[in-house]
């Protein structure tokens, strides 16, 4: 059962590939705010996954987070969520980035609870309209 307080936590190591010059949002070599996002939406969708019925998902609607810090590669980041608010299908998170020196990045990321079936067959219509064939379930 989804209640508020569930808690996630993610670590990685930062490499080149996690950069913002390998992700074009810059030219640097440190920490790239969409590998953070990434790293963000993983542990909050990782955290309730288990609370959710067979055939459930969640997927991103928002986010408001903040960049804080640079971190470069070789060092390692965490990433640690709490579910904050449940209203029906709608989840707020808090989010939250570190590294060895401190805060990297924080906000609130918001999801939605998802019938797998119901939400690919509405993919499916749009790819129909292109001429692509259906999208298929992941269990």
């Amino acid at each position: 059962m989804l209640q508020t307080g569930i808690k996630g936590s993610i670590e990685l190591t930062v490499t080149k590939e996690k950069c913002a010059g390998a992700l074009g949002s810059g030219e640097l070599d440190v920490f790239a705010t969409p590998a953070m996002i990434a790293l963000m939406e993983e542990t909050a969708w990782k955290s309730v996954a288990p609370y959710l019925e067979p055939g459930e998902g969640t997927v991103g609607t928002a986010l408001d987070v903040r960049h804080l810090a640079a971190t470069p590669v070789g060092l390692r980041v965490r990433c640690d969520t709490e579910l904050t608010l449940v209203d029906r299908r709608r989840l707020v998170f808090q989010v939250r980035v570190y590294d060895p020196f401190g805060l990297v990045g924080e906000g609130t990321h918001e999801r939605f609870v998802i019938r797998h079936e119901k939400f690919l067959g509405k993919v499916d219509e749009k790819r129909s309209a292109v001429g692509e064939a259906p999208a298929v379930a992941r269990a």
